[in-house]
């Protein structure tokens, strides 16, 4: 899906042997250093890639040459054309990203490509001269020249292989844009867009939900660690019951708001991990990868939600697709350390209700604002502090346009901490995923149209993507542990939960 086919010029003007240049040329950028891997905190979804294997003559290949295993629908032209725009983009998100080389690979990448039709038409010609009766040296002499053509052209092939090739590798590591309300800067510089509540006023010494859970047997952190290693957790007693009020509650209040559920895989294909934006064989890498397969384990159900309709043309009628997804989450957490991230908020796995959007272009910017009403709402019901900050342009990941995320007050922990982000992503991730609609107001609704069999006519177009996180489970019970204390050491249930849980109110000490 190279998108810049379709601006090449088909002019040409030179001679047979006028290759031998292109071919020189492309060899010695082919022969530059492979791009490496971006880590995931510098803005990349890069590709997948496998070695190429098949050795030989070509220019720039032989063994060790990176081939993508898939390759995202980049809009070469445009960045091209929004030149300054893309690198002042690249500089304010603190991407590593090498424009200057994208865009000279991309102009060898025409530059060949134009040679390489040229020498196509003049091989068709050649064959052209030679139908009916000719003279045996006439004849003979075009036969040569075929052969010479045929020779030629199977060469500038193999480097236009290997140039595309790397201009891929080097192209997907190149953000998304970013909307320009978005403040610039690192976190530090990001704005306050709204707060709710106060912090809680406390007449007796506030305990952290680790002591909380001690004393009201809660979870058990030491077996886990025996059992699995340090970051892994039992919840037990009723720790399981608000667990699952939780996500039963979260689930039902956003399906009210048309959202269909889902339960998802929880590994999944590492080019699908790749193609929302995330890293798995990254230095650093916040991904689970399965050895000695192509297979993750997710670290969001944004990922299995965002491969559902992978390569797809959906009907313009069914649009906007929303889902509300329950799932396990994994998560290395490599590098994160220290008293801020102890007990259950920062942990390997976990339990999390995620949002996610197929839309309309002109959609996106109204479904994002719907995204972040939706957590507000749900965490003021709840009786939580918190804050929604409008994130800057250093803590974008790569696919997202925008970014809200909603910090709540822990007092145990004496902090506010992250409990849920909301993204568009615009088109990032559905270039990658090969999701498209097609406008067609007459269509009957068709959610799952594959590889391109989507009825109507008129050109399609590649759809939005938004998510949200509706409840992160174990920072949500250090909110309700932390926050919802009592002097007695008894925790009150937030009201909205009490239904699932058998109408429990109050969880109380156990006294043995």
């Amino acid at each position: 899906m190279l998108t810049c086919g379709r601006f090449i010029s088909s002019s040409a003007a030179t001679s047979t042997a006028s290759f031998s240049p292109f071919r020189t040329l492309t060899r010695s950028l082919l022969r530059r250093p492979a791009p490496r891997l971006l880590s995931s905190a510098s803005a990349a979804a890069a590709t997948a890639v496998e070695p190429d294997t098949k050795g030989g003559g070509s220019a720039g290949g032989g063994a060790g040459a990176l081939r993508p295993q898939w390759k995202a629908a980049i809009d070469f032209k445009w960045i091209r054309d929004n030149r300054d725009a893309v690198a002042d983009n690249i500089r304010s998100r603190n991407s590593t990203a090498n424009l200057d080389l994208v865009l000279e690979l991309y102009d060898q990448y025409l530059a060949l490509q134009k040679e390489v039709e040229r020498l196509r038409a003049e091989r068709n010609a050649v064959a052209n001269k030679m139908k009916g009766k000719l003279d045996p040296s006439v004849r003979q002499a075009l036969v040569e020249e075929g052969k010479n053509l045929k020779e030629g052209l199977i060469a500038l092939e193999e480097d236009l292989v290997q140039l595309t090739d790397k201009l891929q590798l080097e192209a997907q590591s190149i953000p998304n844009t970013t909307h320009p309300d978005v403040p610039v800067g690192g976190e530090e510089s990001s704005v306050l867009r709204k707060e709710v509540g106060s912090q809680r006023s406390f007449t007796f010494t506030i305990k952290d939900h680790l002591q909380l859970g001690k004393e009201l047997d809660l979870f058990d952190f030491d077996a886990a660690a025996e059992v699995s290693g340090s970051k892994f957790y039992y919840l037990k007693n009723e720790a399981v019951l608000l667990e699952m009020a939780l996500v039963n509650w979260a689930i039902s209040e956003v399906s009210k708001k048309g959202f269909t559920p889902l339960i998802t895989p929880e590994i999944v294909r590492s080019s699908v991990v790749e193609k929302c934006g995330f890293q798995p064989r990254a230095q650093n890498t916040q991904v689970y990868s399965i050895e000695d397969s192509d297979q993750c384990l997710i670290g969001t159900a944004e990922i299995p939600v965002g491969g559902i309709h992978m390569d797809s043309i959906l009907a313009e009628s069914a649009l906007p697709l929303k889902y509300v997804a329950y799932s396990h989450c994994f998560r290395t957490e490599a590098g994160a350390a220290g008293a801020a991230t102890r007990g259950l908020y920062r942990v390997h796995q976990f339990s999390k209700v995620e949002m996610f959007i197929f839309c309309r272009p002109e959609e996106s910017d109204k479904l994002h604002e719907d995204l972040i009403t939706i957590e507000e709402d749900l965490y003021a019901s709840l009786g939580l502090h918190f804050k929604t900050l409008d994130m800057a342009t250093g803590d974008l990941g790569a696919p997202a346009y925008r970014k809200f995320d909603i910090e709540a007050w822990m007092p145990g922990l004496e902090r506010y901490g992250e409990i849920s982000s909301a993204s568009n992503c615009t088109d990032y991730q559905s270039r990658r995923l090969g999701i498209r609609y097609r406008p067609s107001p007459s269509d009957p609704p068709s959610t799952n149209t594959k590889k391109g069999k989507g009825a109507g006519s008129g050109p399609t177009q590649f759809v939005h993507t938004l998510n949200a996180t509706a409840v992160a489970v174990p920072r949500l019970i250090v909110c309700i542990l932390e926050n919802f204390q009592q002097d007695d050491g008894s925790i009150v249930v937030p009201e909205p939960l009490r239904p699932y849980m058998g109408g429990l109110e109050v969880l109380s000490p156990k006294f043995k």
